[in-house]
């Protein structure tokens, strides 16, 4: 037996609190959307090959053609684990760092949601990171201070866990992708002695918590994708395969993907994948929504996101 349920962003903290905390009570497994540190980035770049006339349809830009980007990790706990997918962009960078990569507030938002959560960092038991580039593993790190001159993890009772092609391409990236990756990130991984490297159609086993690992290419080399079995419940995390609602459409990439034409393979793999299984597909960088369930639109001959949640709180029971 399941329950699906979402609560609506404007319920009142008191409601919402006491409404979690019966849910968590019955539940086997809770899988919750935190929020991480927002960010601004060209639309052009988010949207690739896609014209300005078609993009502007569904975001609004600035008049610098900034659009604004979500942050969002996903957290299952289950009895035994915490398991947190994704850090964020987090708050390690300098402040000449963070106006430059428009990284929006100054705290480390990640772990306030966990405090929401009634939880800190150091109960995560394994995080999981689709692939390494900083606005997926920067909140890993500790914040920024004065006087700050080197990176720390955080998370000190936690499994680290991607991809080993991914992490070979962190330790050595092209010169298209360098500034993606965070400089000694993979040596401050490797010296944690907590770093799982995974290889694709690998499974993990939480307390029956099932989750296979998928292996994409076409964004960057390596990228693990997450699907998650609770039960009879799926749960499809795509990383930045789609990063928001809008790029389900299979023509629909970004400037920053290695290999568009092959991501759009890949994403017809995992959409139609996700679609037979009636997976949850959970979105990293999409600014108004958490989650969806997809639908096959006959007239248009593609998947389309349907049941769009901006507060995904699901309890396995």
């Amino acid at each position: 037996m399941w329950l699906s349920s979402t609560v609506s962003m404007k319920t009142k903290k008191s409601e919402k609190s006491k409404y979690l905390k019966a849910e968590l009570e019955m539940s086997e497994y809770i899988f919750s959307s935190l929020k991480g540190n927002s960010m601004k980035l060209d639309g052009g770049a988010m949207f690739g090959n896609a014209p300005k006339a078609l993009w502007q349809r569904w975001i609004m830009a600035d008049d610098k053609n900034m659009i604004d980007i979500g942050s969002r990790s996903m957290l299952i706990q289950t009895p035994r684990y915490k398991i947190l997918f994704e850090t964020g962009a987090g708050a390690y960078l300098s402040p000449p760092m963070k106006k430059r990569f428009q990284v929006v507030e100054n705290n480390h938002v990640l772990l306030d949601s966990l405090l929401n959560q009634g939880l800190t960092h150091a109960d995560i038991t394994h995080v999981i990171l689709s692939h390494l580039h900083f606005d997926h593993a920067g909140g890993l790190l500790k914040e920024f201070y004065d006087g700050c001159h080197s990176i720390e993890l955080l998370f000190p009772n936690a499994r680290f866990i991607t991809g080993k092609t991914q992490y070979e391409r962190s330790a050595s990236p092209h010169i298209r992708d360098r500034a993606s990756f965070i400089p000694q990130l993979d040596q401050l991984l490797e010296k944690s002695g907590r770093l799982e490297l995974k290889f694709d159609q690998d499974v993990m086993d939480l307390d029956g918590l099932e989750i296979m690992f998928l292996e994409s290419h076409g964004h960057t080399p390596g990228m693990l994708l997450s699907q998650i079995r609770a039960k009879d419940v799926n749960v499809l995390f795509l990383g930045d395969a789609a990063p928001g609602h809008h790029w389900i459409n299979l023509p629909i990439t970004m400037g920053y993907d290695r290999n568009p034409e092959l991501l759009i393979d890949e994403k017809q793999i995992f959409l139609e994948k996700a679609y037979n299984e009636n997976s949850w597909v959970f979105y990293t960088h999409d600014y108004d929504y958490a989650a969806s369930k997809l639908a096959y639109d006959e007239k248009k001959k593609r998947y389309v996101p349907i049941e769009l949640v901006d507060d995904f709180n699901l309890f396995v029971v």
